[in-house]
């Protein structure tokens, strides 16, 4: 079976065997650009996305369209997972190629505790996506006043 769908059924035995047989698996994307800690995240696959980061997963590896996983996670909202991957050194300002970051994706998608762990975390509200936006404009925008106090 293929190794992203079994990430996404969460299949960790078969995954684990996988990566026994080929370490470098946990590097390589799949045929639509992700890599397997992105797929796994987005997946809500908590136990997958620990073993990927304990084999050696970048925890910053991104999708074709920059995206992280942590920015994955804040348009789905898996606090658990933030937290894990915020433990285990994610990046929380780098942009995609639209210029957004995953406090601008949590603001967007009204994730108002993960807001609250990535600012604790050094994330910067004052960057900009490629459209002019920062987190507190676009909380305002989807008026959500709880995140946009938090941002201000």
């Amino acid at each position: 079976m293929d190794f992203f769908q079994l990430i996404k059924e969460g299949n960790l035995n078969s995954i684990k065997t996988i990566v026994e047989q080929n370490a470098e698996i946990i590097h390589q994307k799949n045929e639509r650009g992700f890599p397997p800690l992105v797929m796994a995240s987005y997946s809500n696959q908590i136990e997958i996305t620990n073993f990927l980061l304990a084999s050696g997963a970048d925890v910053n590896a991104i999708d074709v369209a920059g995206n992280t996983a942590l920015m994955g996670l804040c348009f789905k909202g898996y606090l658990d997972i933030v937290k894990l991957l915020l433990e285990k050194g994610a990046e929380v300002n780098v942009q995609n190629s639209q210029g957004a970051t995953a406090l601008i994706y949590a603001a967007t998608f009204g994730h108002q505790d993960i807001v609250k762990l990535l600012i604790a975390n050094g994330a910067d509200k004052s960057i900009k996506d490629a459209s002019g936006n920062d987190a507190l404009t676009v909380a305002k925008g989807k008026g959500n006043t709880e995140i946009s106090n938090l941002l201000l």
